[in-house]
């Protein structure tokens, strides 16, 4: 009797793991690595999310209608060219596994999201990565790794968890250098933290364009992330074929309650962006007041670089000791790294003062022995 095996490629996926909530024996926790949010979600999206109980019942609207109207109507988009899933995760796995297959290839730089990976080989498909300069995604680079077997490119941009983007001039010039028959995928998770001028999410391209996609998320500046939802937008025929694999029913309706709430309250919206803007900012020059590398970021977060993975390790455990969780880079191949949340000032000063203290042990050491 044969054993019951997965398809070939299942097993060599590394499981994401997502950031930590819990310290054992620590009571206070300050949880600053999954990019989530500083401030919370929207006080009207919490209370639409509530909703009516009795409704519960009921299958969730399987079109979105509603939301893929405000969403439209909030971004400038035609709303038939929307679709919404359980997250942007799901609908850049649903995107690779309409157009990626055993034996092609999906391409991504060098320290992309690592969900891109995992949906390439779990399909059979080779993933292939393209180096970075200055850890920002390079074009040279990314057009030079195309070959006959790319089905799929996907763009993080803003890069997680580099901080880091491409100039929308820069996009522009990788969707031309792709063959038509290749998917380009904007992943823009954090485009609603962007301020520079040069910076575009997307919809310029996916307007001008048949194989091109924008995917977003309300997991970040709207702190919706424990009810899984995102959207993307895209021309007509790429839209259809991602309706045909989602699941019918694949948002919940406390999730499109609350992303039509966040979505009316931009006063909330604005008010994390200038918050976060402010305390990335204080806290990369604190942390580079204490002899760290951190480069600029446009997200979130920021990373935090030291001298080697053993110091990154250190600070690490020093941190959890005292109830703050940050996230390990090892996964992407940044183990001298640690990638910090923005959370609260109060969080901010208190981080800054724990990666002081370890700083000034860990030399102290360095010079008794």
């Amino acid at each position: 009797m044969q054993n019951l095996a997965p398809r070939p490629g299942v097993l060599d996926i590394s499981p994401y793991i997502g950031g930590e909530s819990v310290i054992p024996g620590v009571t206070r926790i300050i949880k600053l690595a999954s990019n989530e949010g500083a401030l919370g979600p929207s006080p009207q999206a919490v209370a639409a999310s509530h909703g009516d109980a009795d409704g519960l019942c009921r299958y969730p609207d399987g079109a979105c209608s509603n939301l893929r109207e405000a969403i439209g109507a909030h971004h400038g988009l035609d709303p038939t060219r929307i679709t919404c899933g359980g997250g942007s995760d799901e609908l850049i796995s649903i995107l690779a596994r309409a157009y990626v297959g055993a034996g092609d290839e999906l391409l991504y730089s060098q320290y992309g999201f690592l969900m891109y990976a995992i949906a390439a080989t779990g399909l059979g498909a080779k993933p292939v990565t393209a180096p970075e300069k200055s850890l920002t995604a390079d074009v040279h680079a990314l057009l030079a790794k195309v070959t006959d077997r790319t089905r799929a490119v996907f763009l993080a941009n803003p890069n997680n968890p580099t901080g880091t983007y491409l100039a929308f001039d820069e996009v522009r010039r990788l969707h031309a250098g792709l063959p038509g028959n290749v998917l380009l995928v904007l992943d823009a998770a954090y485009a609603e933290y962007m301020t520079a001028d040069d910076y575009r999410a997307g919809v310029e391209l996916v307007d001008s364009a048949e194989n091109v996609v924008m995917t977003r998320t309300f997991s970040k500046i709207y702190a919706l992330g424990g009810l899984r939802l995102g959207w993307c937008y895209g021309p007509t025929a790429v839209i259809d074929v991602v309706n045909r694999l989602r699941g019918p029913f694949n948002v919940t309706t406390p999730a499109q309650m609350a992303g039509l709430a966040a979505l009316a309250d931009q006063a909330h919206v604005d008010k994390v962006r200038s918050h976060t803007l402010r305390w990335r900012d204080w806290t990369t020059e604190a942390l580079r007041g204490q002899g760290l590398d951190v480069p600029d970021s446009v997200g979130n977060f920021i990373l935090a670089r030291f001298a080697s993975p053993a110091e990154a390790d250190g600070a690490d455990a020093f941190l959890r000791k005292n109830g703050v969780i940050v996230r390990k880079m090892g996964g992407y191949g940044l183990a001298e790294s640690l990638r910090i949340t923005i959370g609260t000032e109060e969080e901010m000063r208190l981080l800054a003062e724990l990666l002081g203290d370890y700083q000034r042990t860990r030399l102290a050491q360095a010079v008794s022995i």
